[in-house]
């Protein structure tokens, strides 16, 4: 409720809560994505005893846990700094512990300014993305470490931070906005669900006398499609929808035949490759989760297309 206006950005954030989806967003300074993803956690279920008991452990074996303190009841949110090397990321260390894509577990892990990480940093965050697993190796132990996370990551469009901005002009040039974002590999980005642009938030917005939508009412939305993820997958052990595998997407996933017609026509359109057409029917049974619809029609294709290809980002 304290967000004004950004109705796609939290639109996009509820989706990403209901089925685990990663999420990019990308705007100009000031536009409220550190805002909006420190709220995350406000809109996602509450941990069950089994999630509560394991972050309890990670906790534990990390020495964050203080003298007095009983089990974990809040879901993690991480927010490391940029300067953070790939041990504190990942885990490591001469006898391994965990790093903050497992103190993240069952929450969110924010990285702000996302370019600003190493290369090297942003590629070993690629197997806890896919696997929701780490496995560290030393001379001395090999350590498999728990990463189910929602990444939620925020850059600007550019380094002066303007570009594309209406009322601001950009200092840029073509060169360094392509190096700014060349950190971004492919293969990183095919692994994010959602692509959004969060704008300047408008003065009427901005001074609006009606209160916005409570973290509360979302979660009921939230909790609701959550139920109906986790009847529909408790057999394969899974509780959301970002963590179907091809096969379980054939079988869970029936698409309209419209729905199938957009599908085809957006893959050709927007080169998308096989993980991308797999993460965009993933997003699109979320949002028909949210909206109660058994089947996925062509408005749930239609807004999961354009939340993956908003920002336009040209990674080579």
């Amino acid at each position: 409720a304290d967000v004004q206006g950004q109705y796609q950005a939290k639109r996009a954030l509820e989706i990403a809560a209901a089925g685990g989806h990663n999420v990019l967003m990308v705007g100009v300074p000031g536009s409220g994505k550190t805002m909006l993803a420190r709220r995350m956690p406000s809109i996602l279920p509450e941990l069950t005893k089994e999630e509560a008991i394991e972050i309890t452990k990670i906790y534990s074996i990390s020495g964050l846990l203080g003298k007095d303190t009983g089990l974990v009841t809040t879901r993690s949110f991480r927010s490391p700094h940029h300067t953070s090397s790939t041990v504190a990321m990942i885990g490591g260390g001469s006898i391994p512990r965990p790093g903050e894509v497992t103190l993240a577990h069952h929450g969110v892990l924010f990285l702000d300014e996302l370019p600003e990480f190493s290369k090297k940093t942003l590629e070993v965050l690629r197997e806890p993305i896919e696997d929701r697993q780490i496995t560290v190796s030393r001379a001395n132990a090999t350590l498999t470490f728990p990463s189910s996370i929602i990444l939620v990551a925020a850059m600007n469009p550019c380094p002066c931070g303007y570009y594309g901005d209406k009322n601001h002009g950009c200092e840029c040039s073509a060169g360094e906005i392509k190096r700014y974002t060349r950190k971004l590999s492919g293969p990183l980005l095919d692994r994010i669900d959602l692509h959004i642009r969060v704008s300047r938030v408008d003065y009427a917005d901005l001074h609006a006398t009606r209160r916005a939508e409570s973290s509360e009412s979302i979660r009921q939305r939230v909790v609701a499609a959550r139920k109906i993820q986790r009847e529909r997958l408790e057999r394969h052990g899974l509780f959301c929808n970002a963590q179907m595998n091809h096969s379980m997407i054939k079988k869970y996933c029936r698409l309209a035949k419209e729905a199938e017609n957009l599908l085809e026509a957006a893959f050709h359109r927007i080169h998308l490759s096989a993980r991308s057409h797999d993460r965009i029917i993933k997003v699109a049974r979320t949002i028909a989760d949210l909206g109660q619809s058994p089947v996925i029609m062509p408005t749930h294709i239609a807004e999961a297309v354009q939340l993956r290809s908003d920002v336009g980002l040209n990674i080579e």
